[in-house]
């Protein structure tokens, strides 16, 4: 498979293909013409990879596990472990966030400490 047919069948563009494989998230072969070919499971890594990103991930975080799920025995297993994690990371950044929202409440009601 080419990269514009990669491309298509992802609905993405073929820049986002080539900064993929230079993240090393993707990998191709080349042609004797020197064109990328890309076997055909790849277009369900890069959907992996698009909706990983639309549920938060980085593109680092991403990098990280997708060997360990391409090759996990139970990738379904592998998935909702690392989907339990981002949730359990949120739901912590939530609470600090709902923790430091209160403090800059409370310290609205006070005067300045820079005012003379």
């Amino acid at each position: 498979m080419r990269i514009g047919e990669l491309a298509q069948a992802c609905a993405v563009s073929r820049d986002t293909l080539r900064f993929y494989e230079q993240r090393g998230l993707i990998a191709s072969g080349r042609s004797a013409n020197g064109y990328r070919d890309y076997p055909e499971e790849m277009v369900q890594l890069v959907l992996y990879i698009k909706t990983a990103q639309r549920l938060g991930f980085t593109l680092g975080e991403i990098g990280s596990s997708v060997a360990a799920l391409w090759n996990a025995p139970k990738p379904d297993n592998a998935v909702a472990q690392l989907l339990q994690d981002k949730l359990n990371l949120i739901e912590t950044r939530m609470n600090e966030l709902g923790a430091l929202r209160h403090e800059l409440q409370q310290r609205l009601g006070q005067r300045c400490p820079l005012d003379p």
